[in-house]
C-alpha cells in the first residue's frame, strides 16, 4: 500500500528538482528515503504475548541493574573520599 501511495505521488525530474532546491535536499536523498520506506512498510507487526512480557521482564532487569550500578558507584565515590581524607591526616 505505501508503495502505492509513493508512486502515486511521484514527481517528474524537473518538479522533483525544484522541490530539492526548495527543500535544501538532493534528489538521492529522497530516492533512499523513498527505498527505505518500501523496504520498512509492513514490517512491523504487533508484539505477541509473550515477547511483550519478554520486553517488560529486560525493561525491570535494566532498571534493577542502573539502580544497582547507582549504589556501587556512590559506594566507589565514598571510598575514594575517605581514601583522600585519609592521606590528607597522614
Amino acid at each position: 500500500m505505501l508503495e502505492k501511495t509513493i508512486e502515486r505521488t511521484a514527481l517528474n525530474e524537473t518538479e522533483l528538482a525544484q522541490y530539492c532546491r526548495a527543500k535544501g535536499l538532493y534528489a538521492e536523498q529522497i530516492e533512499r528515503w523513498r527505498e527505505s520506506a518500501i523496504a520498512g512498510a509492513g514490517t512491523e507487526r504487533p508484539l505477541s504475548r509473550t515477547e511483550r512480557r519478554e520486553a517488560q521482564q529486560d525493561r525491570n532487569k535494566i532498571r534493577r541493574l542502573e539502580k544497582d550500578l547507582r549504589r556501587k558507584e556512590k559506594a566507589l565515590a565514598e571510598t575514594a573520599a575517605l581514601l583522600v581524607l585519609q592521606k590528607v591526616v597522614e
